[in-house]
């Protein structure tokens, strides 16, 4: 299975400009030692973004619209055995990524790894912005008009774990309880250690299921160490952490079906540090990918 980029750079999802640069910005930097295939899709610049904070279904129509064309390719690679690489742009470009290798490897479960839960729905926003809805949507959780395009099973919200949470919303504290999605806090993390953590995550998301899709939003780590993201949440997780995930994520990568690296905000970022872990998490994965391939033809032969 070869690597295959998908860049998705909308910032459709919050009310903050910036996270729609970052694929381009992060996939130029990858040029210097990625020579696979990439395809990068942009939002329409015609397009009027509301920031209106009273708006509770903002640019809810061009987000499906980004969506739909972003999943319909990406169920088309993943078909020819591609692994996709999705990197965002904001948090909500999740759910055609998502639902597109569910679609494809049809029982999947799912990790996301976030200091926000993004398990919101229209009807419980606070801000409106879309990005805190994806997960929900993935899950089948209600947000039906954020997947009008997907014909397939969703990821059952038994299966779906998120790793680093810190900022959740009192009526999504209820929506997730009701659905049973597992939660580990960021002090989850500090108390128990990654593997610990990482070990009931894979336990919990890959309990017959037949891979893993995993989900890293940036914001999951402290804004003193990675300012570069457009909803910033303090007492995150410091650097090493987030290089540990990353290198329990390539020691699992047999199970991992597909992955996002997203919210990167290169208009927010103080001399490139969010940037460059950024890249050192894709540089990591795509060279584990592509390690997973050669074992595939070698046991294959």
């Amino acid at each position: 299975m070869r690597p295959m980029i998908f860049g998705a750079g909308t910032d459709l999802g919050v009310h903050i400009d910036g996270a729609q640069l970052g694929p381009v910005q992060l996939i130029n930097d990858l040029k210097s030692f990625y020579n696979g295939e990439t395809m990068l899709f942009e939002r329409d610049k015609d397009i009027i973004k509301s920031r209106n904070l009273s708006d509770r279904r903002k640019n809810e129509y061009e987000i499906e619209s980004f969506n739909s064309n972003l999943y319909k390719n990406m169920v088309d690679k993943i078909k020819e055995e591609y692994f996709p690489i999705m990197i965002g742009g904001d948090h909500s470009a999740a759910i055609a990524s998502a639902l597109a290798s569910c679609k494809v490897n049809v029982d999947v479960g799912i990790i996301w790894i976030d200091a926000h839960t993004d398990y919101n729905t229209f009807e419980t926003t606070i801000t409106g912005n879309i990005h805190g809805l994806p997960l929900a949507a993935i899950t089948g959780y209600k947000c039906n008009e954020l997947r009008y395009y997907h014909n397939g099973k969703v990821i059952q919200p038994s299966r779906t774990v998120i790793v680093g949470a810190r900022s959740i919303d009192d009526k999504e504290k209820d929506n997730l309880r009701y659905a049973g999605v597992t939660v580990f806090s960021t002090q989850d993390i500090k108390e128990k250690g990654i593997d610990a953590i990482m070990d009931e995550a894979f336990k919990i998301a890959g309990y017959k299921t037949k891979g893993i899709h995993v989900s890293y939003d940036l914001d999951v780590i402290d804004p003193d160490v990675a300012p570069g993201v457009s909803i910033p949440e303090f007492d995150g997780i410091n650097e090493e952490e987030a290089m540990a995930i990353n290198e329990y994520l390539i020691k699992h990568m047999d199970q991992i079906v597909s992955f996002d690296l997203v919210e990167f905000n290169p208009l927010r970022d103080v001399d490139r540090k969010t940037e460059q872990i950024a890249l050192n998490i894709l540089a990591q994965i795509i060279k584990a990918v592509e390690n997973k391939k050669k074992i595939e033809q070698k046991s294959y032969y």
